[in-house]
């Protein structure tokens, strides 16, 4: 994983394991890597790690088993969910609005790109 410089490297990290969640490639109940396993597998301090999982603890993402090991809470799906469409309508949105308008595209332009999109999506499933 390639880190940048404008967000923290363990809010990077957070935001890789919650695309995974958002993904289904981590499922409500499993089990997430060691600290230590994926400390090395992202070549990162262990603490870097440890934050990262404090984080998503605290956002009701993980769930620590004490002597066990970190797991994907039952309610992660929503908590992602709800967190990325106000980062989306907070962030995203706003600046994708003003590119429309200082395109000037229209709703057909729109429209004609939403229906390239969906076709595109068919064909790749």
């Amino acid at each position: 994983m390639e880190f940048k410089s404008t967000k923290g490297i363990f809010l990077q990290i957070a935001d890789s394991l919650c695309n995974q969640i958002l993904e289904g490639k981590l499922k409500a109940g499993d089990r997430v890597p060691s600290v230590r396993d994926l400390a090395a597998e992202m070549e990162v301090n262990r603490n870097t790690v440890m934050r990262t999982y404090s984080h998503l603890q605290e956002c009701e993402i993980f769930e620590n088993k004490r002597g066990i090991g970190f797991f994907i809470s039952n309610k992660a799906m929503d908590v992602i969910k709800t967190q990325e469409k106000e980062s989306f309508f907070a962030e995203v949105l706003p600046e994708l609005i003003d590119k429309i308008k200082l395109l000037n595209l229209t709703s057909e332009d729109l429209k004609e790109l939403i229906t390239t999109i969906k076709a595109n999506d068919h064909e790749n499933k």
